[in-house]
């Protein structure tokens, strides 16, 4: 690998490496403020503690406490009372629903009434954001006196709306970023394409054309060229991809020496297609009917 293109391949992973470290970062950021997320779920446990509240009220009792708000697993809790009480379905459905909405997430959670003792679920229902698929058994019923637990369980809302702030804020400046670094890449040559180096010559696929030297030089050989085999090769690097017509290449190398023979000019050609045989990527193709043309496969 020459000196240009380690220089390239050195820059593509600077800039590869660099957006990465964005992304990162922009994810970083979005993720990141678990203190935001500790008192929402803060905030949600008291709003629980004051659902059971509620429920012992319902209940006609003013005395006994709400035990601690137990989080059994993620977006599940379960509220536990210190005496036994009884209650009734539909007042349970309307003291959490009411305790819900005012926190803005009375849709897409599921309770459970369970005993203390074998966890047997007493009564049970499903909210949903569509109220056509909220699911409520037993409906009217009043419950005997006894030990319940009220489990409550919330949808997983999957990234916060916060989160979703930073994701989406920080797509623009990512896609900028990546623009600008786009830019700045099609600057360098193509690898595709031949271009000269100062002082050096011209690069064709892995090969280095000497002009002044008339060498081609790859990794493992040195080609030395005729004088019109240099200047065919010196036409064809300066248009790179391009048909150069047979009747340009006459005129230029030959039109000094007072002959222009057309034979000649298919002779000279196959002997520098022979020579770039070096470099298998380098072809010299014939165009029929208007010139040739210098490739890269």
């Amino acid at each position: 690998m020459d000196k240009e293109q380690t220089q390239l391949y050195r820059k593509t992973k600077y800039r590869l490496a660099l957006i990465g470290l964005l992304c990162l970062s922009v994810i970083w950021v979005a993720f990141g403020f678990t203190s935001r997320d500790d008192f929402d779920m803060a905030k949600q446990e008291i709003l629980l503690r004051k659902i059971g509240h509620e429920v012992l009220l319902q209940a006609g009792d003013r005395t006994s406490r709400v035990l601690p708000v137990k989080k059994i697993a993620e977006n599940e809790y379960q509220i536990r009372f210190e005496q036994e009480l009884t209650f009734q379905a539909d007042s349970l459905v309307k003291i959490i629903s009411s305790a819900l909405s005012k926190d803005k997430i009375d849709h897409n959670y599921i309770v459970n009434v369970l005993n203390c003792g074998g966890n047997d679920v007493i009564f049970g229902y499903a909210i949903s954001k569509n109220e056509k698929d909220n699911i409520i058994a037993c409906s009217g019923r009043v419950q005997p006196k006894a030990c319940y637990v009220i489990d409550v369980k919330f949808q997983n809302s999957g990234i916060t709306d916060l989160q979703k702030g930073y994701l989406v804020g920080g797509l623009p400046l990512l896609a900028f970023v990546g623009l600008i670094f786009l830019r700045s890449g099609k600057t360098g040559k193509d690898k595709s394409e031949p271009h000269s180096i100062e002082g050096e010559g011209f690069k064709i696929g892995d090969t280095l054309f000497d002009a002044k030297k008339r060498l081609l030089i790859t990794s493992t050989a040195t080609t030395t060229l005729t004088a019109k085999e240099n200047k065919l090769l010196l036409i064809f690097a300066q248009s790179p991809n391009a048909i150069i017509e047979r009747s340009r290449l006459q005129k230029e190398i030959w039109e000094d020496e007072g002959v222009i023979v057309g034979r000649s000019l298919d002779m000279f050609i196959s002997k520098l297609r022979k020579k770039l045989e070096i470099d298998p990527s380098i072809q010299l193709i014939n165009i029929h009917g208007k010139g040739y043309r210098l490739t890269l496969a």
